[in-house]
């Protein structure tokens, strides 16, 4: 076996039955890899779901129900469980390209050093326009330029991304004190990067994420991730942490202001929550991604405000 995919979910049968039969449909020999799905006991029918594809024979699933803590914790214990000596992460809300796994199998092959491959995770708001992307690259918008090989721990995002199993055990694994939304895979990237571990962009290896996120929903979001970025600075302490996301005074003030300038703030929240143009440069959008770093901010400050070790969610 030359590769295990951990994927952890909850109550995502209605996205598993896109999700899993991609990633059965691989280039690669049904032998050479397995599924751990490390489920957060969910209650939507998933592991009969699970039963049903593996009687039909192909790679396997291996369904790893638990009363885990966070996204951390189930992908901890899929690495534990995993056979192979190559783990990919990915999520249950993400589309596989037929070589999804190849790509990353030959990436660690060819590699001369320790690695960590990281593919190429585009973003798609519907099935249709998953297909769309799938059928015409000129469709797509990666975050990163083809020409790109070598990223640096910011972009370590566990929906498509692999590593050796011993590289994993050799730093710890996830932080599962990182329980809420937000950098577990950021901080786990930190940890590899620092120990002498590559990490490698393959703008080949493709897949697709089908979760649009709503407006108020993302606000949320933004503040939890707010929350998890003083975790991670309080945990190593490194100037980079808090430039690369936006812990810095600069920041903070900026937030200070807009949070006093009250009629404003309320104007742009709700310019932010407008239709959006397909343009990038248009108001609403430009609103939107003021107020989603001003939510992030109220994390950041909220969990300033506490003490060490206590702002986990």
């Amino acid at each position: 076996m030359k590769i295990c995919v951990v994927m952890p979910t909850f109550n995502r049968l209605s996205t598993l039955r896109e999700v899993l039969p991609s990633l059965r449909a691989q280039s690669l020999s049904p032998s050479d890899y397995e599924i751990i799905l490390a489920d957060s006991e969910s209650t939507d029918g998933t592991a009969g779901y699970v039963d049903e594809l593996n009687a039909a024979g192909g790679a396997q699933i291996r369904h790893l129900p638990g009363s885990y803590s966070g996204r951390a914790a189930a992908r901890n214990a899929g690495i534990a469980a995993a056979r192979a000596p190559l783990v990919m992460f990915t999520d249950a809300d993400i589309v596989a390209s037929p070589d999804l796994l190849e790509r990353h199998v030959n990436g660690h092959a060819n590699a001369t050093t320790r690695t960590a491959i990281v593919g190429c995770e585009l973003q798609v708001s519907s099935l249709a326009d998953y297909r769309a992307q799938r059928d015409d690259p000129g469709l797509r918008r990666p975050l990163h330029p083809a020409t790109r090989r070598h990223l640096s721990w910011l972009y370590f995002l566990t929906g498509n991304a692999s590593v050796r199993r011993d590289d994993l055990a050799a730093v710890g694994g996830f932080d599962e004190d990182f329980t809420g939304y937000g950098h577990e895979d950021l901080e786990l990237g930190y940890r590899l990067q620092k120990a002498g571990v590559e990490l490698r962009y393959d703008p080949l290896a493709v897949n697709y994420h089908w979760h649009p996120v709503g407006y108020e929903e993302q606000k949320s979001k933004m503040e939890l991730a707010g929350v998890s970025t003083v975790r991670f600075y309080r945990k190593h302490r490194d100037i980079a942490v808090m430039a690369n996301l936006g812990m810095t005074p600069v920041s903070l003030a900026l937030h200070s202001l807009l949070h006093a300038a009250g009629p404003m703030r309320r104007a742009i929240e709700r310019a932010g929550a407008g239709e959006q143009a397909p343009r990038k440069n248009t108001w609403p959008f430009i609103a939107r991604q003021i107020a989603y770093q001003y939510h992030y901010l109220n994390g950041v400050k909220r969990a300033l405000r506490e003490p060490d070790g206590a702002a986990t969610h």
